[in-house]
């Protein structure tokens, strides 16, 4: 965290803080695989109050990280497909690549927990991912950091929703940093909303406390914005009560 927090002091502060704040973090994997052992932790001091995101490595080895997920008695796995291209996992002597249908069912029959698909962004995917049984999918362009000019996650969202709501649990992200952002994720399809970059000027500014009083943040705009929009509750959020200036 940029020598301002260990990597070990941040899952912490992530995982304890968003339990704080009556809600889960999302632990990832890295080029340094001793990252992916620390974010484990941080969920079992929190009795299993997480999600273990792993990259796009061999399968024997996501299969190995999952097995210590059970072990920590996390909430669910999953992995980060939009990962396939990164090269700094490589030059770390950590190779990631794509995907196949094959070794994607592998995967998701190699454990009981939930299987999230992170970096869904066509109708296709989603409808894929559904078919192979997968629970939960990422819309996702991975910070657009990936591959640039690709379109963002809330442009593709509505499509994908249509496609497969009801079907699989639709997660998404990209550049929330308001609760008037996560609602307009919701309108738009999504079952839950995530957020990264703030969580971690949170933990850095505060540790848990801090976390947990940004996502409080959040849920305080949030259910400001549902009030002036006569939203009794998170279901009745719907595609009327936005506009897009882009074709859906």
């Amino acid at each position: 965290m940029g020598g301002y927090l260990s990597e070990a002091d941040y899952c912490k502060a992530v995982v304890s803080g968003s339990k704080m704040a009556g809600t889960f973090a999302m632990i990832g994997d890295s080029g340094n695989p001793q990252f992916y052992i620390d974010g484990l932790n941080a969920i079992t001091e929190e009795n299993g109050c997480g999600i273990a995101i792993i990259k796009p490595r061999e399968n024997n080895k996501i299969i190995e990280n999952i097995k210590k997920a059970e072990i920590a008695d996390a909430l669910a796995v999953g992995v980060d497909i939009d990962g396939a291209g990164l090269v700094t996992m490589a030059l770390l002597g950590q190779p990631v690549g794509p995907k196949s249908k094959a070794e994607l069912k592998e995967i998701i029959s190699s454990t009981n927990l939930p299987v999230i698909l992170k970096g869904i962004m066509t109708v296709e995917e989603a409808l894929l991912s559904v078919e192979i049984g997968a629970k939960a999918i990422v819309v996702s362009n991975h910070g657009g950091r990936i591959l640039d000019d690709t379109l963002a996650p809330i442009e593709v969202l509505p499509e994908i929703a249509k496609a497969v709501k009801g079907k699989i649990t639709i997660m998404a992200d990209g550049s929330v940093r308001s609760g008037r952002d996560i609602f307009k994720y919701i309108a738009a399809g999504a079952d839950v909303v995530l957020c990264a970059r703030p969580i971690i000027w949170g933990a850095i500014g505060g540790g848990s406390e801090g976390v947990a009083s940004y996502i409080n943040h959040l849920k305080n705009e949030l259910i400001q914005a549902m009030i002036l929009t006569g939203s009794n509750n998170i279901v009745e959020i719907n595609s009327d009560m936005i506009s897009y200036n882009f074709d859906i």
